[in-house]
């Protein structure tokens, strides 16, 4: 069910877009019909940089079974990493 409220974060990170690499300052999450996912509702995901124009976007549609699995993941990964390792990496670092 759509819930119409969006949580928005503000990021410090990198995507890629269509235009290539753009530097990600803000996301945004909510509950809504999805655009391109064959799916009634979906958990989408977009991460921005306002500040370079609408070319700087890249939107995600999961599930939610999908994003609770990506949230576990990424707190997986967290935890296993060094303590500000993943923090303390320059640029296109591995």
């Amino acid at each position: 069910m759509c819930t119409y409220q969006t949580v928005r974060v503000e990021l410090d990170g990198s995507a890629k877009g269509a235009t290539g690499w753009f530097t990600l300052t803000d996301g945004a999450v909510y509950v809504d019909h999805p655009y391109h996912a064959c799916h009634e509702h979906t958990v989408n995901i977009d991460f921005t940089n306002p500040g370079e124009g609408p070319s700087a976007r890249v939107a995600v549609e999961l599930t939610e079974e999908a994003a609770l699995a990506l949230v576990e993941a990424v707190q997986k990964a967290l935890a296993a990493a060094p303590p500000g390792l993943a923090s303390s990496r320059g640029p296109g670092a591995a």
